[in-house]
């Protein structure tokens, strides 16, 4: 079964300044260290179809989905939706971030590939339900989601977000919703600020400290994320792969390296290949050290690939 990898040019137009982090740069550096390192050979190039505005209301509110639509700046201009500066290209970039994630989703669904891996831009595990936050527009995997429970009815959804940012958005969009179980790890006090305010079974969200490693991180997975996965089954996975825990992350304060990213990536295989039939699709987020994300995307989607 193959690993497919959805992208589209038009993401790469989407900017928010010329010295904004989240820069075109970051797609640029994703597909060239897949072609670097060898794996493009095995890979599954897809291009990310346009979602539609049915696909993205299951996540996020009309209103909101109307101010990104209706406030096309013109070249060279930006538009402030809420936090994230949009551009001339902001609306299709954010159009084809959320149709990779129906497409993907139903792709794995389908059986057509066994997971895939979204280069999303913009990123979205901060936009709630009807705000962009933090360089998101629409949270592309709560549209992925949402389309798994919704349209293909399933009964059980994991989240595993990996970001170095808590996410907010993902957690506030589930929350209320035990049939998805969000496991994660963020920086506390960190941007967004927040963080558990209101504790639920099937949000195993975990605040660590400024300097947090691979061993901590490590006893995070095995004591708290994979005994609440076990209890959950859930019948299909999405990761928010930020790699901004990266020790050489300018962003965050963890110290993450390539070879944590690849073994949670493997646990979380192992969950899937227990209870979902071993079907993952995952979503870029963030990770701002082009050489730090360029070693801990090979390391994750060779992981998914079964190529290391």
């Amino acid at each position: 079964m193959t690993t497919a990898i959805y992208f589209h040019p038009v993401c790469q137009l989407h900017e928010m300044g010329g010295h904004h982090p989240e820069s075109p740069a970051r797609m640029k550096t994703m597909l060239a260290a897949f072609k670097e390192s060898g794996m493009d050979r095995f890979l599954e190039y897809r291009l990310s179809p346009e979602a539609t505005e049915q696909d993205i209301r299951r996540a996020h509110t009309q209103d909101m989905i109307n101010k990104a639509r209706d406030n096309i700046p013109e070249p060279g201009d930006y538009y402030p939706l809420d936090e994230t500066p949009l551009n001339h290209y902001s609306w299709k970039a954010a159009l084809r971030t959320s149709g990779a994630a129906v497409a993907a989703t139903d792709a794995v669904l389908a059986g057509e590939i066994q997971n895939a891996f979204c280069i999303e831009r913009p990123i979205g595990h901060h936009s709630t339900i009807g705000e962009a936050m933090g360089f998101c527009v629409f949270n592309s995997l709560a549209v992925a989601a949402m389309r798994a429970i919704k349209v293909h009815k399933l009964g059980r959804v994991a989240i595993v977000d990996l970001d170095v940012h808590h996410g907010n958005g993902t957690e506030e969009i589930f929350s209320y919703d035990p049939s998805v179980m969000m496991v994660s790890y963020y920086q506390q006090f960190l941007y967004p600020f927040c963080g558990n305010e209101r504790e639920r079974a099937h949000m195993v969200n975990v605040p660590v400290p400024p300097g947090t490693g691979g061993e901590r991180i490590r006893q995070v997975v095995t004591e708290q994320w994979l005994p609440a996965l076990h209890r959950h089954k859930p019948e299909m996975i999405f990761i928010s792969a930020g790699f901004d825990a990266h020790r050489d992350d300018p962003l965050g304060d963890m110290n993450l390296v390539e070879e944590d990213y690849a073994w949670i990536t493997k646990q979380v295989m192992g969950i899937a290949g227990q209870y979902s039939r071993g079907r993952i699709v995952s979503f870029s987020e963030g990770g701002y050290n082009l050489n730090a994300l360029a070693g801990s995307v090979v390391a994750h989607v060779k992981a998914l690939a079964g190529l290391d």
